[in-house]
């Protein structure tokens, strides 16, 4: 298990670094408002990827039939209409969101980027049906040879483009690359069938996960268009940054412990006292794991977040360095999420990240108050700290039912897991100087002290021992 464990978090946060490093080179490499112009373009993809996702990777691992050719081959059939529909709706938003952003320059780049989804519904199905038995290989060489590709492009697309066109590029050639290394690993046939009845499960399996996009684009990218919109692309630029930073390793957290435990939790038969009581214990260690990473960002962020910031990209992003801890804290938060998500998607049930985004989104309205009549950023972030505590206690509130009772193994970890973050925002450094010598003392204790309270976590990853 800890072999496992080991190998798809290294492959996902390989690749999620690789296209953190893009980020920054490109950020170095081009000024900061056509930075800003680029942050966006990752915008236009997210409202239509995330307003057309069903699900159907994780329908192919939750599904008993997971196996079975047609199946897949009826899952990748409406994944390529589903990449054609959002193809088609990114090309009528391009003009829209341009003029919204006050960029009409960026127009045409918004209309290449419908290439983007349609290629990747191209992806072979294959490098998610084998991570049903565990198997991550395939699944972590398309994130990662597509990564690192993208990555070398930069310079010389920099020496050639200049601009933000740099990121267009990048973004295009990545998901060609992607969707070729998907086939070259995968072990079946290509295949697409279009099947009503199948497409009709689908979308029942699905829908909620398809209003959880549209809410996933708001929580996402609610706060980035309203700095956008209001204060302008050179405190875009920097606040996009500051996401990015915090919201990759988030995701590498987060897909790492739904590409774990998914497969484990979905496989257990909840019929029987026993398989209750194991799915329980799944579902308690999966909500450990996702607390243990979120803390762990948040105490690493606030020790050496700002020289490590200062030292990647210079004095231009000087501004994002008082918000770090903030956005880091948010997104502990989000990440915290995910295990309530996993659990209910695990039983079938997919309305618990729904709901929770609805929460989540309440905080949205007050945000963009606070950008209009303040224009302070570090008021935006505490309005968003807020909205992301809301929605994890709605997520973890609906999950409770399949937690055992009492949950001690939630409830104290989370308790330990709310000081250190408590601490992080009070200690943390506003600028690039090192944090003070007693936080030093302070946050690696309260980990080592959250760490003691995760029993089942501890227990999962212990190396099995043999006779």
């Amino acid at each position: 298990m800890l072999r496992k464990a080991a190998l798809l978090l290294s492959g996902n946060a390989a690749a999620a670094l690789l296209t953190l490093a893009r980020n920054l080179v490109v950020a170095r490499l081009i000024p900061v408002a056509d930075y800003g112009i680029a942050a966006t373009l990752a915008v236009a993809m997210a409202v239509v990827e995330m307003v057309s996702a069903l699900g159907l990777q994780q329908q192919i691992v939750q599904a008993r039939e997971g196996e079975d050719e047609r199946f897949q081959a009826a899952l990748q059939g409406f994944q390529v209409l589903r990449g054609l529909a959002a193809g088609a709706a990114l090309l009528a938003l391009a003009a829209p969101l341009a003029g919204f952003l006050m960029i009409p320059e960026a127009t045409w780049g918004y209309m290449a980027l419908a290439a983007v989804p349609v290629l990747n519904a191209l992806q072979h199905f294959d490098i998610h049906r084998l991570t049903r038995t565990h198997r991550f290989g395939p699944m972590i060489l398309t994130g990662i040879v597509p990564a690192a590709l993208a990555l070398a492009a930069v310079w010389p697309l920099a020496r050639w483009l200049g601009d933000w066109r740099v990121m267009l590029v990048s973004l295009l050639l990545q998901a060609g690359l992607a969707t070729l290394v998907s086939h070259l690993v995968a072990e079946r046939r290509f295949r697409l069938v279009l099947d009503r009845a199948e497409m009709g499960r689908s979308f029942r399996f699905g829908w909620p996960l398809l209003l959880n996009g549209a809410l996933l684009f708001l929580v996402f990218n609610g706060d980035r268009l309203v700095v956008g919109r209001v204060l302008g692309m050179e405190t875009l630029a920097v606040f996009a940054m500051g996401v990015t930073l915090t919201l990759t390793p988030t995701l590498v957290m987060a897909n790492s412990v739904q590409n774990l435990f998914l497969p484990r939790l979905s496989a257990v038969d909840r019929t029987t006292p026993e398989g209750a009581a194991r799915f329980g214990r799944l579902a308690v260690t999966a909500q450990q794991a996702v607390l243990a990473m979120g803390i762990a960002l948040v105490a690493g962020t606030a020790l050496i977040g700002g020289p490590v910031v200062h030292a990647l990209l210079g004095p231009k992003y000087a501004g994002l360095l008082p918000l770090l801890t903030l956005m880091a804290v948010a997104q502990a938060l989000r990440v915290a999420r995910a295990a309530p998500a996993i659990v209910a998607l695990a039983t079938g049930e997919t309305t618990n990240a729904l709901v929770a985004n609805i929460a989540r989104a309440l905080a949205l309205g007050p945000a963009a108050v606070a950008a209009v009549t303040t224009g302070d950023l570090r008021l935006v972030l505490a309005v968003a700290v807020a909205g992301e505590a809301l929605a994890y206690l709605v997520a973890l509130w609906r999950a409770a039912r399949f937690l055992p009772p009492g949950a001690p193994g939630v409830l104290w970890p989370g308790l330990a897991s709310l000081a250190l973050l408590a601490a992080a925002l009070a200690a943390a450094p506003p600028g690039p100087a090192p944090a003070a010598p007693w936080v030093w003392a302070l946050l690696p204790g309260l980990l080592v002290l959250a760490a003691a309270t995760m029993r089942e976590l501890r227990a999962l990853l212990r190396p099995a021992r043999h006779p």
